[in-house]
């Protein structure tokens, strides 16, 4: 096998990507928009859990940090490239450590709370546009929603690592605490936990992915996997991003296919027993049958919420640990192996994306992208 890593440009893939996310990268530095300086952590409404027994009032907050081991990143805690500033995602984080039974509800409650306060908000501003303090709650529910919307994307981003927790695979720390003399390996690999949350038909498509973006087969050789080749982290940044939205739309697109899948069999029993049965394609080819719209429309992040998710995340993820600018020039010697964890990672983050952005947006209306 040639160990030089393919990163094809897949047409199928960049033609629909959605502007905010395709277009080149830059080095660049992210500076969290997440905590205004007038936003303290002291105090959280009580939550109403319903037993007697449970408080989660006065519990340690604690940070979603990496940790770096002796040889290799350390999965060993809970940990995550991008540090969580809004207080409702050190709580949720919090709750996730000591107790992991009541995070849905913790969650579900935080963004209850958080659309109320946006809401509360807004009404002020409408319920005083005739008087004298107009500007003022114009002003006070404009940063109300900025502050809200960063404490939303926490959320969204705890409720992400959740669903990676179910399947005992955590995120990839920080790159730049889990590069040793220029060289990066993840270990393990988790493969098949990763390819699990997907069905048949997606994960064939999801394994072509994997061979288009990195030359890697399918049945590849382990002495092919444990092969090392150079790459720089700003285009392993980009395969990156580009697999988390591949992955969005690929349980768009899968979705889709399954309603419409539903209601072609739906009108076949109205036949009859002496019905035709229709041919009901394969995934693959409905996708390949999408007109541009349809492409568009299924590929297209739904939120900007979603889209300042997946910045924040790369950046954090590809990003120097103490300025988080990210590098052009800097080459990275890896595995195969480790190339195919990122990327099918990636592409589990994209699915797992559109799956929360579905939930949170029936209790707390996020922005149209």
């Amino acid at each position: 096998m040639d160990h030089s890593l393919f990163l094809h440009k897949d047409p199928s893939l960049s033609s629909f990507l959605p502007s905010a996310v395709k277009k080149p990268w830059a080095p660049h530095v992210f500076t969290p928009s997440s905590s205004p300086s007038n936003f303290t952590f002291t105090h959280r409404r009580p939550l109403r859990t319903g037993f007697a027994s449970t408080d989660f009032n006065n519990r340690k907050v604690t940070s979603v940090k990496a940790s770096a081991g002796a040889s290799h990143c350390d999965f060993s805690s809970l940990n995550a490239p991008l540090e969580l500033r809004s207080a409702p995602g050190k709580f949720l984080t919090s709750v996730l450590q000591n107790q992991r039974q009541f995070f849905h509800f913790a969650a579900a409650n935080e963004l209850k709370q958080l659309a109320g306060d946006r809401d509360t908000a807004v009404g002020r501003m409408f319920l005083s546009s005739d008087s004298d303090e107009a500007c003022l709650h114009r002003r006070i529910a404009q940063l109300k929603e900025h502050e809200c919307q960063a404490a939303v994307e926490d959320v969204m981003y705890m409720l992400i690592f959740y669903k990676f927790s179910e399947i005992r695979v955590p995120l990839v720390p920080k790159l730049s605490r889990c590069i040793y003399n220029g060289r990066l390996e993840i270990l393990p690999p988790k493969d098949w936990e990763l390819e699990s949350i997907h069905s048949i038909e997606v994960l064939k498509m999801v394994r072509e992915h994997v061979s288009t973006v990195i030359g890697l087969r399918a049945n590849s050789s382990v002495t092919d996997n444990w092969a090392t080749t150079e790459i720089l982290r700003l285009q392993l940044g980009q395969v990156y991003a580009s697999s988390i939205l591949y992955g969005y739309f690929l349980k768009s697109a899968s979705s889709r296919h399954q309603l419409e899948r539903c209601l072609s069999l739906a009108l076949q029993d109205g036949l009859g027993p002496g019905r035709q049965e229709k041919n009901l394609e394969e995934l693959k080819y409905y996708v390949m049958g999408f007109d541009p719209e349809t492409l568009q429309r299924c590929a297209k992040l739904k939120s900007k919420e979603a889209v300042n998710l997946i910045e924040k995340h790369c950046c954090a993820l590809f990003g120097d640990e103490h300025t988080g600018m990210l590098e052009t020039d800097e080459v990275i010697l890896t595995s195969f192996s480790s190339l195919k964890r990122l990327v099918l990672e990636a592409l589990a983050f994209g699915s797992f994306l559109w799956d929360i952005e579905e939930y949170v947006d029936t209790v707390y209306k996020l922005k149209d992208n």
